[in-house]
């Protein structure tokens, strides 16, 4: 058999029945772009550990980012081991792959006096739509989080925010849909307490709003979440302050929470992450404002 023959028969029969459409896509992607037009038309017999490893080697060579690299070899090994599995290779050789090396991607946030900006900005607009900017600087909401959040999802008497699903954007019939999912991870289903100085202004915003959806204006049906990402890109524009992902709002609330002094399980749980080491590790590099702050302290005592 054919690899391709397999790879068509795996993510139609052992994937896409059991994975979140996203991921489906995510794999038949790298498939088709990747896989098939390389090593699709080999036999599975000649998938060795050598043509594997020159295969990956390849992908880098071309400039594939190590993320891009590092997906493409998931589906090798899922693929080829369900393969073996089911007998269709008498062995699979993709534990013999050597992985490129990985550099920690730096976290990028907003200095405290961005922030105050954004935040200056969006109360002086007093505009609903711009609220969820806020609330991701107080919660660390995920932009799919925070767009598929509803009214009934917050419950402002108690302070309390339950998410429960998430959103992103798909291509259907020549147009982006938004798509309602499950979030990121089992871990990531949580209830995050809101900061009594937000509460307030939430009662206020969803006065103003209109709908069930927090994002009233931006989660109807066809308007894709990148939208609202270009409505933060033109609030960075108006503000003159340098260009960052709408990611980057949830690295500013986990490095203020730092720096406010939160200990690294309760933030772990509020961002949703799988256990403390992934926020530890992510977020010990990136408090330089603070780091700058307990050293000009230290320096007091030299006289």
């Amino acid at each position: 058999m054919k690899y391709q023959e397999w790879l068509e028969k795996w993510l139609r029969y052992y994937v896409y029945p059991y994975v979140k459409e996203r991921t489906y896509q995510k794999y038949k992607s790298q498939t088709d772009l990747h896989i098939i037009p390389k090593i699709g038309e080999r036999d599975m017999a000649d998938l060795s550990a050598v043509v594997l490893q020159e295969f990956v080697v390849s992908l880098s060579e071309k400039g594939l980012s190590t993320n891009s690299v590092n997906g493409v070899i998931s589906v090798l090994k899922l693929s080829l081991k369900a393969a073996e599995k089911f007998n269709f290779v008498k062995k699979q050789y993709t534990g013999c792959i050597q992985r490129p090396k990985t550099r920690e991607k730096r976290v990028e946030s907003f200095s405290k006096i961005e922030q105050r900006k954004i935040e200056e900005y969006i109360f002086n607009k007093n505009k609903p739509k711009l609220m969820g900017i806020v609330l991701c600087l107080y919660t660390g909401l995920r932009i799919g989080e925070l767009m598929a959040l509803e009214w009934s999802d917050i419950d402002l008497q108690k302070g309390l925010i339950q998410i429960t699903k998430s959103c992103h954007d798909a291509w259907s019939n020549g147009a982006y849909m938004k798509v309602l999912d499950t979030p990121k991870t089992q871990s990531s289903e949580r209830i995050i307490p809101l900061p009594k100085q937000l509460i307030g202004r939430l009662k206020d915003w969803k006065k103003q709003g209109s709908g069930d959806y927090v994002i009233s204006g931006e989660c109807r049906q066809g308007t894709p979440v990148r939208s609202y990402q270009k409505t933060f890109e033109g609030v960075l524009k108006r503000l003159k302050i340098p260009h960052k992902g709408f990611h980057s709002l949830r690295h500013t609330f986990a490095t203020r929470a730092l720096e406010c002094g939160m200990d690294v399980k309760t933030l772990s749980e509020i961002l949703g992450h799988k256990n403390p080491m992934v926020t530890l590790k992510r977020y010990a590099h990136s408090m330089m404002e603070h780091k700058t702050e307990m050293m000009n302290r230290l320096g007091k005592l030299l006289q």
